[in-house]
């Protein structure tokens, strides 16, 4: 830059915007071709025992989530035949849907009979007569097989269970949603309602693409308001506005090279690329503009600025991508994709900022920006009036800063860690009402499984021992646990003991006598090949049983509890048992990801404050320093945490990276600031003296970056997501905390602390 004008320097510069071009054509093509994702199963904890467990015995069972679930209304009953006739057809056009295998509702169940010679028969549930639908209501309801499966416990709602092919794809999903919908407008029920793995996959994929559409046109209206509020010149708008748009297409291109989809958190990703390269663009535009303003040499300002500003900005994109990078210590895949895919994002920003913006500044005319100095001086009184204030008001802003820590303190300690499976939700959301309908009427959603593991292959499960314990186990779960059994050894030979008694509820039982066990385990494998009963309660290799239901959504913290006293029972039951009994649903899986959090958080804001303090150590060869870089951004975090502990908000995943991600970004004010503070210092100022420059010279870029950051992040509350919407709230307290430490806290602790050498 010491020869601005020669031709070295302008063949560097068209190679350097010959390569952007060709990157930006290559990515922006990439952009066009990115996919969209949505498989809850990538939120379970990596390289976790029981997420492997989980993988081998659902490869023995089928899985417990990937059918849907379909509830009929009527308001007036359903035991009346013309509605039985309308759900019967709507069964059958659902059967015969390409990608469905069967359709099961009330309507074509049969009821199991065995009589004393051996044989057996099977009976309609619904005797399609006016006259004895009195009679098939009061047998459903006394039989239980059915309650709460296939009719609800206040018999206004019947439901019918979809079975289609395994794992179907996007395009497939939405195939059948589409005939789904087609079918029931066909229909007159007073309502129909629909829950499922292909239901939740339209929905979550839909609404990603409309969110990150609808937040990448937000932000680029934003940034074109601040910057023209900003600079009230095109050339302040149209040239950091480039380099912006640049980033982001950079980053969606490298994403799709690299043959990663677009998740449920990387929808917000335009919004974070925005507000960070914004951060970098408005410091070295306001130092640029702030040099020609003095008088410099276009060109001597644009090295200046490089040199001055270059550092510090190089360093807060660093710690901003180590709060990102950090997230990769989370042992969720989605959530280290989004650290990593952000983190790099950060970079990529800082990179076209200090490679184009420089180069775009040097071939075109100095702006007229420069000769406005109204809007300056307006901000240097404001910024001369709150450091007088600060030093002023020392020891009242010290001692409300210790209460208000007190206070943050008592807030942070009733945050709870907790989850639900709609909870990232509104409750405005159709797929979360529907859920919670389905929740609340046929007696719990949340599929519980689990497995009893015997010794060795050549285990009898049907020895009357084994089996009286497993029914204590299931005996248990239904009425302490709270679970809606659906499957399992004793509720199967239960049902066969009651149909071999003439239907007598009263023999709805597990059999007594070892000989009526063997009778009813041959009629189960003589009808194998009808029912599938055995296959689906037995594994191939004949160690492994289960109890198959389902139960309200309680949330993590009540789950856990039942868990425990589940455990505890068993020990306390059966402390010598040949079995080991094991949970094994996608529900429990997702839980486990609840135990890792609070680890994961800790280590991640360790790692953060770490390379933090590394390079403030580095940058100042002084412990105190250190120290004092990291107590302003301390306080913000601790902040967020009360907040969430007195509004009730739960630590989950969507919430806690907001931690680390916070750190990251609000500290790069502080870099700012104490990068400023030892420019002066090194030039034999006073400490004082290098306080009140600092302050006066990066306040003005700290508060406009920070409004910026603060607008782009408090877009997200737009979402649909309510872990997309805390997570813009509460990273916006955070940087609107982080910049008050910055301007009345962080001034006072080099004053008090810092003692010059």
């Amino acid at each position: 830059m010491k020869k601005v004008g020669s031709s070295s320097f302008k063949k560097l510069s068209f190679i350097i915007c010959g390569s952007i071009f060709l990157l930006t054509v290559l990515f922006s093509y990439q952009a066009t071709q990115l996919q969209f994702n949505y498989n809850f199963e990538e939120f379970f904890p990596a390289n976790d025992e029981e997420a492997d467990y989980f993988y081998d015995y659902r490869q023995n069972f089928s899985t417990d989530n990937d059918f849907i679930l379909i509830s009929v209304e009527n308001k007036g009953g359903i035991f009346n035949l013309p509605f039985l006739e309308e759900l019967e057809a709507f069964r059958k056009e659902i059967e015969e849907l390409d990608l469905v295998k069967n359709a099961r509702a009330i309507t074509n169940e049969q009821e199991f009979f065995v009589y004393k010679n051996g044989k057996t028969s099977q009976r309609p549930y619904i005797s399609w007569s006016d006259t004895t639908l009195s009679t098939d209501s009061t047998n459903i309801y006394e039989n239980k097989e059915l309650l709460n499966t296939l009719v609800s416990h206040d018999a206004k709602a019947a439901a019918l269970i979809i079975q289609h092919q395994n794992y179907l794809s996007k395009v497939k999903s939405d195939r059948i949603n589409r005939e789904l919908d087609s079918i029931a407008r066909t229909h007159t029920f007073d309502k129909v309602r629909m829950s499922g793995r292909v239901i939740g996959q339209k929905f979550y994929i839909d609404t990603m693409t409309v969110e990150l559409r609808f937040f990448l046109a937000l932000s680029i209206l934003l940034i074109i308001l601040v910057l023209w509020l900003a600079f009230r010149s095109l050339w302040g708008l149209i040239l950091p506005l480039l380099v912006i748009v640049l980033s982001l297409i950079w980053i969606l291109g490298i994403m799709s090279l690299l043959n990663e989809p677009i998740n449920i958190l990387l929808t917000v990703l335009p919004s974070i690329m925005f507000v960070v390269g914004m951060s970098d663009v408005i410091h070295f535009v306001s130092k640029y503009i702030e040099l020609l303003r003095q008088g410099i040499a276009k060109n001597e300002a644009i090295r200046t600025t490089l040199k001055e500003v270059g550092l510090a900005t190089f360093l807060t994109s660093l710690t901003t991508a180590v709060g990102f990078f950090s997230l990769f210590l989370v042992e969720v895949k989605p959530v280290q994709k989004f650290g990593m895919a952000t983190g790099i994002g950060v970079f990529v920003a800082f990179i076209l900022t200090f490679s184009l913006l420089p180069i775009l500044f040097y071939f075109t005319k100095t702006p007229k920006i420069v000769h406005r100095k109204a809007k300056g001086g307006n901000w240097y009184k404001f910024l001369h009036k709150a450091f007088a204030f600060t030093l002023k008001r020392r020891k009242q802003i010290t001692l409300f800063s210790l209460l208000f820590l007190i206070i943050c303190s008592y807030g942070a300690s009733l945050l709870k860690q907790d989850n639900f499976l709609m909870d990232d939700l509104k409750e405005s959301s159709a797929i979360k009402q529907n859920f919670n309908f389905l929740d609340d009427t046929f007696g719990g959603v949340r599929p519980f499984e689990l497995a009893i593991e015997a010794p060795d292959s050549n285990f009898n499960f049907f020895d009357k021992n084994a089996l009286l314990e497993i029914n204590t186990i299931e005996k248990y779960l239904t009425q302490e646990y709270g679970v809606n059994v659906k499957l399992s050894l004793p509720f199967v030979l239960s049902i066969a003991n009651r149909s071999a008694h003439a239907g007598d509820t009263s023999y709805f039982k597990l059999p007594q006598k070892q000989k009526e066990i063997n009778t009813f385990y041959r009629q189960l494998k003589m009808n194998e090949s009808k029912t599938h009963l055995l296959s689906s309660l037995i594994d191939s290799t004949s160690r492994i049983t289960r109890i198959s239901g389902t139960l309200p959504d309680l949330g993590n913290i009540e789950t856990t509890g039942r868990n425990k006293a589940f455990y505890d029972f068993i020990e306390k039951e059966f402390p010598y048992s040949s079995f080991k009994y094991k949970l094994a649903s996608t529900a429990h899986i997702l839980d486990k990801n609840m135990s890792y959090l609070s680890g994961s958080l800790v280590k991640g804001l360790l790692l953060a404050t770490l390379i933090v303090a590394l390079i403030m150590g580095l940058l100042f060869k002084d412990f105190k320093m250190v120290v004092i870089s990291i107590i302003p951004n301390i306080l913000p975090l601790v902040l967020i945490a009360a907040v969430m502990g007195y509004f009730g908000i739960e630590l989950k995943i969507t919430t806690a990276i907001v931690y680390t991600i916070s750190f990251g970004i609000a500290v790069d004010d502080t870099i700012h600031f104490l990068s400023k503070f030892k420019l002066e210092m090194n030039k034999g100022k006073s400490v004082l003296y290098a306080i009140k420059r600092s302050y006066l010279s990066t306040g003005r870029a700290i508060i406009l970056t920070s409004i910026i950051l603060c607008s782009g992040f408090l877009l997200l509350i737009f979402s649909d997501f309510l872990g997309t919407v805390y997570m813009g709230m509460m990273i916006s307290i955070t940087l609107v905390s982080a910049v008050i430490a910055d301007l009345f806290i962080l001034p006072l602790l080099l004053l008090y602390f810092y003692k010059k050498k």
